[in-house]
């Protein structure tokens, strides 16, 4: 299923959700108003404990927000655009402002759990036609685990984006930017499902961040 496929049942349905995703551009990073975000998320969705997870690009100047949902909520199309909305007009230190309902399929510590993290890898793509399920067999049972493994990871997590796409957004929470050149995570990238998968990715987007205060 590719991207505008799911965005199209997206919109007609409610979302079981696990955490809103909003990205945005930076226009002023040295005011972030997260704070501001924080407090429009919590608004939107009263009665949950939340918590945001953001992480600002390092070659771009680009915002990743996650607000992790206390439990699995169905979330409506409406609510999201109503959100978007408001963000657009309370946060002008933020452009192109979108968001996103996401569903957790994959999530495990990693050989550095308990670490802070420092960076946060981004891996985002819509599987080739047809590839869907043994692409989603191969991400959660051989890559993810296996590069969860690696030291310097602390979290390995998969979820699937409802909205504005691509669908697949694997995301990694390191220590260092080395460990993704480093001998073991170049190890699990170059097996030979890895190889056979890699291809049937498209559209997809690596981003590497810098990962911000938690909050919440």
């Amino acid at each position: 299923m590719g991207a505008s496929t799911a965005e199209g049942t997206a919109a007609l349905q409610t979302i079981a959700t696990d955490a809103l995703l909003v990205k945005a551009l930076w226009a002023d990073r040295s005011q972030p108003g997260l704070g501001q975000l924080l407090e429009h998320l919590q608004a939107a969705l009263p009665g949950q404990a939340l918590r945001l997870q953001a992480a600002s690009g390092i070659e771009q100047a680009q915002l990743y927000a996650y607000l992790w949902l206390e439990k699995r909520t169905p979330v409506g199309k409406a609510l999201v655009t109503s959100l978007e909305q408001q963000l657009k007009k309370a946060l002008p230190q933020l452009q192109d402002i979108s968001v996103s309902r996401l569903e957790k399929v994959f999530a495990t510590g990693g050989a550095s759990a308990g670490e802070t993290p420092v960076f946060h890898y981004a891996v985002e793509m819509d599987p080739e036609t047809g590839w869907m399920p043994e692409l989603s067999q191969w991400y959660d049972t051989e890559h993810m685990p296996g590069l969860a493994t690696v030291p310097g990871c602390v979290r390995a997590t998969r979820l699937l984006n409802h909205d504005h796409g691509p669908l697949s957004l694997a995301c990694y929470d390191l220590v260092t930017q080395e460990t993704l050149g480093s001998g073991p995570w170049l190890a699990v990238r170059g097996t030979e499902w890895s190889s056979r998968m890699r291809p049937r990715f498209t559209n997809t987007i690596r981003t590497m961040f810098r990962s911000l205060p938690a909050r919440g």
